[in-house]
Order: C-alpha cells, then structure tokens, then sequence
C-alpha cells in the first residue's frame, strides 16, 4: 500500500459522506470510530449490524476506501470485535502514512 492511499484512508470524508450513527454521533474518518463503538448504546449497534446489514463494512467500504477491513469487518458481530479489527488496521495504516 502506498503511502498517499493510507493517508487518504486516514482522513476525513466529505462532509456528506460522514457516518450518521443512529441517536448518536456523526464519524468524519476510521480513526473516530472505534470511539463512537465504544460509546454506541447494543440497540444502536445492532439497528447498524444484524442479520441483513452492516452498515460499518459499508461505509468503510464504500466511502473509506479500505475493502480489506470492510471484509473483515463484515464478518464481526461485536462491537469489541469491531473496535480491536480497527484500532490494528489505523495502527498499520498510520505506520505507512509516515
């Protein structure tokens, strides 16, 4: 991974691409959300990640950019899980950004 793409990844998203966390806070990057897991009431969490959907692999996806943590993310169910998946991919991609 080059390290423009990491810093990319890093940043903000475009004001109208930021995250709209049901009752709760607003994600303008990666690095903001484990905060707002750690902080998201299990209701929250699941109206976002259930059976038929995981908005979070989405938007990670789609807007981040980082398809290889919308994968892995995909597959997580809890919101430790989530937070532990991100926290190592930022520490890496702050690593290559320099």
């Amino acid at each position: 991974m080059k390290k423009e793409h990491a810093k990319r990844m890093l940043g903000d998203v475009a004001p109208e691409q930021c995250f709209w966390v049901n009752r709760g806070p607003i994600v303008k990057n990666i690095r903001q959300l484990p905060t707002a897991l750690k902080r998201m009431k299990e209701e929250t969490f699941m109206h976002h990640v259930n059976t038929g959907k995981n908005d979070f692999s989405e938007w990670i996806k789609h807007v981040v950019g980082d398809a290889a943590l919308a994968s892995k993310v995909s597959k997580l169910k809890t919101k430790k899980a989530m937070i532990d998946e991100i926290n190592k991919r930022v520490k890496l991609l702050k690593k290559t950004a320099g």
